[in-house]
């Protein structure tokens, strides 16, 4: 079964409580938890990981190298400030989507530009924690014809 990992960053660990009206009421151990199953439902098989480390996060893509054939990431404010991140999506070579729970092209102007986005092979945003599923589904499909080229 083909592995993904999803990797959120900072402050995600506070979804439910932190600025809900923003970010929904779901804490992120549900969003976590419907990512695995919906993975699971499309033959995947998902490992998630939070921090609030960049170095962490880094840690975690360089990793990924030969353990996953895609990853999720929501990298929150540090989608607007790291280089780092976006070098280390670059060197992987793992296909890479960016994820982000509110429209963060409708909200503040230093919030517009993804550094992420350059490396990502596509990026959804708005759509709450349905974002992640519609990003497996996109893994999913990706992966699949990967497969299908070998």
């Amino acid at each position: 079964m083909r592995s993904i990992l999803i990797l959120n960053g900072p402050n995600l660990n506070l979804l439910g409580t932190r600025q809900p009206e923003v970010y929904g009421r779901e804490t992120l151990e549900m969003v976590e938890s419907a990512c695995v199953a919906h993975a699971k439902n499309v033959g995947l098989k998902a490992e998630c990981l939070q921090s609030n480390h960049e170095g962490v996060l880094l840690d975690a893509i360089h990793g990924a190298r030969g353990m996953h054939g895609g990853i999720i990431l929501n990298a929150g404010a540090y989608t607007h400030t790291s280089v780092a991140l976006m070098d280390a999506v670059f060197s992987v070579e793992i296909p890479t989507v960016e994820v982000h729970l509110s429209n963060i092209h409708a909200r503040e102007e230093f919030r517009h530009r993804s550094f992420l986005a350059r490396a990502a092979i596509g990026q959804i945003c708005g759509f709450g924690s349905q974002g992640y599923l519609l990003a497996i589904d996109a893994l999913a499909q990706k992966l699949s014809l990967q497969d299908g080229a070998n």
